[in-house]
């Protein structure tokens, strides 16, 4: 779990804007760029982003998400600069991204960034290896390193001895697995992926959030990713922007936006999820009593989900220990039954 108080900013915007229509530039400029919802409908100005602002720490899975047409599409592309948003700053650690040269973001996005996308986007004619030394090809790397990293690469995604297939011999699941190592080929900082498994039937969609958050946690890269579901975006973000009309809702990580939803639009989103998923020990503990002898201890971060067996199997309590081993509080067996049956109302 990332450090939100320790980890550094790694990418990040502040006050960014994409609007569609007539001069969006001038018009925000005549609305002291703070226009209303009335303002754009009355210019017939679409709002796409609206006054953005988001830090993504390092190492961080940081999931942007909202229904079709919330914007969250369009304001990755801002960031990546695959489209020019209309106002607003863009920074890759301390660097500007809207005041990058063509040169310099080409440089960028060759040996700093990865993405991948909903359409696996490979090249037919190549085999495996070939697709997946295509980028480090374009990157300039000696001829002696490509081979060497695209093997290195397949490998980790789990398709060694695949090299010399072509796409049309691979499942969807394998497609999706080649863009992966095709972008992480060039050891991006940071990596974005804009909805990459939702083409894919549900039981490979999980092996595949399985399979990214095994690259995780050995590669522990700043990713930045797309989805419109919300079960896997508590599967597999730190925190979670939840977007809608092209604002910004709310930032937290799951529990928080379980716990505390800012709005009713949130509160839909998190309704249908079982708290056991997101619930941590920390959230639900309670002062400790004082027959603790043969409870079961636990990590105050440990979800709700992985302690919940041991405790009803035993018919036993848990200790909640901090990082420290330092016990800071309770939970009783009953207390995790009220919220496997969304009786705990309180949380």
């Amino acid at each position: 779990m990332i450090n939100i108080e320790k980890n550094q900013i790694k990418f990040s915007c502040k006050n960014l804007w994409k609007l569609f229509g007539n001069k969006p530039e001038e018009f925000l400029k005549n609305k002291n760029y703070n226009p209303s919802e009335s303002d754009l409908k009355e210019f017939n100005i679409i709002g796409a982003v609206q006054n953005a602002n988001i830090k993504i720490l390092e190492g961080e899975i940081f999931v942007i998400m909202g229904l079709s047409g919330s914007g969250k599409s369009t304001l990755v592309r801002c960031l990546s600069r695959l489209i020019e948003s209309t106002h607003g700053e863009i920074y890759f650690e301390n660097s500007d991204l809207r005041k990058m040269s063509n040169k310099e973001l080409i440089d960028l996005r060759r040996h700093k960034m990865g993405m991948v996308f909903q359409n696996f986007a490979l090249l037919p004619h190549m085999t495996v290896i070939e697709n997946v030394m295509f980028p480090l090809e374009i990157q300039g790397s000696k001829k002696d390193e490509i081979n060497k990293k695209a093997l290195k690469v397949i490998e980790l995604v789990g398709l060694k001895g695949r090299e010399n297939y072509f796409p049309k011999e691979l499942s969807g699941g394998q497609q999706q697995r080649v863009g992966i190592a095709r972008s992480l080929a060039v050891d991006p900082e940071v990596w974005f992926l804009d909805e990459p498994f939702s083409a894919l039937d549900p039981l490979i969609r999980r092996e595949m959030q399985d399979e990214f958050l095994r690259l995780q946690n050995l590669l522990h890269k700043t990713i930045i990713f797309i989805t419109h579901d919300f079960d896997e975006a508590i599967k597999l973000a730190d925190r979670i922007a939840i977007m809608k009309d092209g604002l910004i809702i709310q930032i937290g990580t799951p529990e928080q936006l379980v716990i505390n939803p800012a709005t009713n639009y949130v509160k839909e989103f998190t309704n249908d999820i079982l708290r056991s998923k997101v619930l941590t020990a920390s959230s639900i503990m309670e002062k400790i009593d004082n027959e603790t002898n043969n409870y079961i201890k636990i990590n105050e971060k440990a979800v709700v989900e992985s302690f919940v067996t041991d405790l009803i199997d035993n018919n036993t309590n848990a200790l909640v220990m901090d990082d420290a081993n330092k016990a800071v509080g309770m939970i009783t067996k009953e207390k995790v039954i009220d919220i496997l049956l969304n009786r705990d109302n309180k949380n």
